[in-house]
C-alpha cells in the first residue's frame, strides 16, 4: 500500500513543482484532476488530440519516478440541467479514454443526482421515504436516470480497460455502501467506489466495519479525516447546511488525517482495508478549513508514512 495525494490541493502550482514538493515528503504516486468540480489544473483532457502533448506528460512523470493512481472527474452527470449533465458526461467519457492511453487503472467520479422529474432545474436528493411522494421520486430517479446511464458507461469505461470508482457522497444517489451496492449490482463489476471515510464519518457510519460491507467493490481510497463537535451535534444533527468555514456553529468539519482520529484508529483502518484485499494507495486529499494546503499536506504525509511504512519484497505487510 502506498501513501499518495490528490492534487487538486495543489492547483495553483505547476505539475513540475508539485512532483519536485510531493518527493520532499516522500510521496511517489499521485491522483489527479480532469475537470468537473476538481478542475483539471494537472491534467489537460487536450492531451486525447495531441499525440506530444501526451508523450511528454508521460516522459514527465517517468523522469520524476512518479506514477498515476487515478484520474477524477467528480460531477454530475445526471443534473436536472441537460447542458452541465452533457458537460460533466463529456469529461467522464474523456478521461476514461485518457485513462486508457496512460495505463490509468481507475477513474473516479461521483453518482450525479437528478431532479424529480423530467422538467426539473435542480437535483432533488431524497432522504426520507415519508411523505411517500419522495419514494415516488426514488424510483423514477433510479429506474429512468441512474440506471440506464450507469450501465452504459460502467461498460464502456470495461470496454476500455478502466474501473469506475464512485465516490459515495451526501447529495447524490450514491452516497453510503448500500446504495453504492445498488448501483454495482446494476451496472456490473468494471464499477465499485472510491472510499472515502470522512463521509462515513458524519453519516454516523463506522467506516472500519464498512470495509466489511464493501468488500472488493473497493477500487481506490482517500485519507481524509472528520472531527464531530458533540456540543452543537444535538442542535444540528449531521445534516448541517451551514458553510465548512463557520467551524464554531457546525456539527462537524473535515480535517486532516489524525486530526479526527488517532493513530490507531488509522491503525485498524489500513490493516482492514489489507485483510479485504485492498493494497493500493491512500490518496491524501486535503480539506481541513482549519490548516492550510501545505501544512495538511506535511503533516498528513508524516503521518500516513509512520502507519504505511515502506514494505520490502516478502516482508509482513501488518502495521
Amino acid at each position: 500500500m502506498k501513501v499518495g495525494v490528490f492534487t487538486a490541493l495543489l492547483a495553483k502550482l505547476p505539475l513540475v513543482d508539485v512532483l519536485k514538493k510531493l518527493a520532499a515528503h516522500g510521496i511517489t504516486t499521485v491522483e489527479l484532476g480532469t475537470g468537473n468540480y476538481p478542475g483539471g489544473a494537472h491534467c489537460d483532457l487536450a492531451m486525447l488530440q495531441d499525440r506530444a502533448a501526451l508523450r511528454e506528460f508521460k516522459a514527465l512523470f517517468d523522469d520524476h519516478g512518479v506514477s498515476i493512481s487515478a484520474l477524477s472527474c467528480h460531477g454530475n452527470p445526471l443534473h436536472p440541467n441537460r447542458a452541465q449533465a452533457k458537460h460533466d458526461q463529456d469529461v467522464n467519457k474523456k478521461t476514461i479514454q485518457l485513462a486508457e492511453k496512460l495505463g490509468v487503472p481507475v477513474v473516479v467520479d461521483f453518482s450525479g443526482c437528478p431532479g424529480d422529474s423530467p422538467a426539473a432545474k435542480y437535483p432533488n436528493w431524497v432522504t426520507c421515504p415519508w411523505p411517500p411522494e419522495y419514494l415516488d421520486i426514488l424510483k423514477w430517479q433510479w429506474d429512468k436516470v441512474v440506471e440506464p446511464y450507469w450501465i452504459k458507461r460502467a461498460q464502456f469505461a470495461a470496454d476500455h480497460g478502466v474501473k469506475i470508482a464512485i465516490e459515495m457522497h451526501p447529495g447524490f444517489v450514491v452516497y453510503n455502501p448500500e446504495t453504492l451496492l445498488r448501483l454495482r449490482s446494476i451496472a456490473g463489476k468494471s464499477l465499485g467506489c472510491n472510499y472515502d471515510p470522512s463521509h462515513m464519518f458524519w453519516q454516523g457510519i463506522d467506516p472500519i466495519a464498512a470495509i466489511r460491507v464493501l468488500g472488493d467493490a473497493i477500487f481506490h481510497v482517500h485519507a481524509k479525516d472528520t472531527e464531530i463537535y458533540s456540543a452543537n451535534l444535538p442542535s444540528v444533527g449531521v445534516l448541517d447546511t451551514k458553510p465548512y468555514t463557520d467551524e464554531r456553529k457546525r456539527s462537524w468539519i473535515f480535517r486532516t488525517c489524525g486530526y479526527g482520529h488517532g493513530d490507531e484508529w488509522w491503525r485498524s483502518f489500513v490493516s482492514t482495508l489489507r485483510m479485504f484485499g485492498y493494497d493500493y494507495v491512500l490518496s491524501i486529499e486535503h480539506e481541513d478549513s482549519l490548516l492550510s494546503a501545505e501544512e495538511g499536506l506535511g503533516r498528513a504525509a508524516t503521518f500516513l508514512n509512520n502507519i504505511v511504512p515502506a514494505q520490502k519484497p516478502g516482508a509482513a505487510w501488518w502495521v
